[in-house]
């Protein structure tokens, strides 16, 4: 029986990171066409990410790793959080629907690179009578 994901042809995923979290598309692309291989919120990935390198080759980490960068065209919808958070949400989500397409030699070698955890670190909630969640006002004696 084929689910959902195969009748569509693409693999979807979820990523998230602080407090961003992107919905991933793999959708796959045949060898002749040379169209955008990344699309962010309906931009370029250069452009969504103001041509910072550092951005554009951390997303791209998972297809490199199992040598796919040709072969999927993928769509992000990203929300919330900043440019770094939205791109290691994209980059996990890109990890987690290879494992989808292929789980049984996808998955050990995205597991050996690490790009398969997920950095639950949140910001800490603020306390009432505090000024931030651990920031006190200065202790007076008198």
């Amino acid at each position: 029986m084929k689910t959902k994901t195969q009748i569509n042809s693409h693999i979807s995923a979820i990523g998230r990171k602080k407090e961003s979290t992107a919905i991933i598309s793999l959708i796959p692309v045949s060898e002749a066409t040379t169209q955008l291989i990344f699309e962010i919120n309906g931009q370029k990935a250069e452009q969504y990410f103001q041509q910072n390198f550092t951005y554009l080759t951390q997303i791209s980490l998972p297809l490199r790793k199992i040598k796919l960068e040709k072969k999927y065209k993928i769509i992000a919808k990203v929300r919330g959080g900043g440019l770094t958070g939205q791109a290691d949400s994209i980059k996990l989500g890109i990890a987690r629907a290879l494992c989808k397409l292929d789980s049984v030699n996808f998955r050990p070698t995205l597991k050996f690179e690490g790009l398969l955890k997920r950095d639950a670190r949140v910001k800490e909630r603020r306390k009432y009578g505090l000024k931030k969640a651990r920031k006190a006002s200065q202790y007076s004696k008198r």
